[in-house]
């Protein structure tokens, strides 16, 4: 998916002219809803002092930029964009995920997704675009339009685009819900402008009557979110959770994320170990 053209309100261009560190530092700031005083205060500086940064009266330390960072908790990608705005060089590398220096890191994910047969699995960037799933994921997007799975291919314009799986989706409307909520805890956290227009694209998608969609019992936000969904074998249901690495220094690692699938009760246990049986070994 390319980036959009559009901006998230108040976040600084970024094309054209580069625009100042005090600009980008002023929209995290107030992203995060800080008033100078409260930053100054966790960063152990003036107000003056950061009042000038902001302005540009005042060139901060490499140190400084990265205490800012950290205290208004800007991922990594931002904070290299902060530093190159602050004329220094970029801190975290940030390298696909097929580079060899990331040979443990995605010999990791490829176990942790292999190891999770016969239950689905996969892997995502920061942007919701596959990166890497087991052998049981493509069995969920069997009968989807083949324009969705070009790559590359975002799962969640996959599962709420109407020729998609959406049709396919039991529990469609708290899915939905639930895939809103994500993204805009993600906005609130990285002001991505493309997230912003996932979400907007998204909105726009046919939804079904709440009557239509039963609401499943078993959700605990942030934890695990029930999802039903029929198949060939069967209706499944499963839980599903989000795993993340916890200490990156590399920008490709922050943003990679993990969503596993749980069977949810017996049925749903053995029909995906007989799924599993029937395909060739891999």
């Amino acid at each position: 998916m390319s980036a959009s053209p559009h901006h998230h309100p108040g976040r600084p261009a970024q094309r054209g002219i580069p625009q100042p560190f005090g600009d980008h530092l002023r929209h995290w700031r107030q992203h995060r809803r800080l008033s100078q005083l409260d930053l100054a205060t966790e960063a152990e500086i003036s107000t003056r002092h950061l009042s000038f940064v902001e302005t540009g009266r005042s060139v901060p330390s490499r140190e400084m930029v990265l205490r800012l960072s950290e205290r208004l908790d800007i991922p990594l990608r931002e904070r290299n964009a902060l530093l190159v705005a602050a004329g220094y060089a970029p801190m975290y590398r940030e390298r696909p995920l097929d580079d060899p220096a990331l040979d443990a890191a995605r010999q990791a994910v490829e176990l942790l997704l292999k190891s999770h047969e016969p239950y689905p699995a996969l892997a995502i960037d920061r942007h919701w675009n596959l990166v890497a799933a087991n052998r049981m994921v493509p069995q969920l997007m069997a009968g989807a339009d083949a324009s969705l799975l070009q790559g590359p291919v975002n799962v969640l314009r996959l599962s709420l685009h109407p020729l998609g799986i959406a049709g396919n989706i039991v529990n469609l409307v708290q899915w939905r819900s639930h895939l809103f909520e994500r993204l805009r805890q993600q906005i609130a956290a990285t002001s991505d402008p493309v997230l912003v227009d996932l979400l907007e694209e998204l909105k726009a998608y046919p939804a079904p009557e709440s009557t239509a969609s039963p609401h499943l019992e078993g959700e605990h936000a942030g934890v695990v979110m029930p999802f039903k969904f029929r198949t060939p074998a069967g209706v499944l249901s499963f839980i599903s959770t989000t795993t993340i690495f916890g200490t990156p220094v590399d920008v490709t690692l922050q943003e990679l994320a993990m969503e596993t699938f749980f069977p949810a009760d017996d049925f749903t246990r053995q029909a995906l170990q007989a799924m599993q049986a029937s395909m060739a070994p891999a």
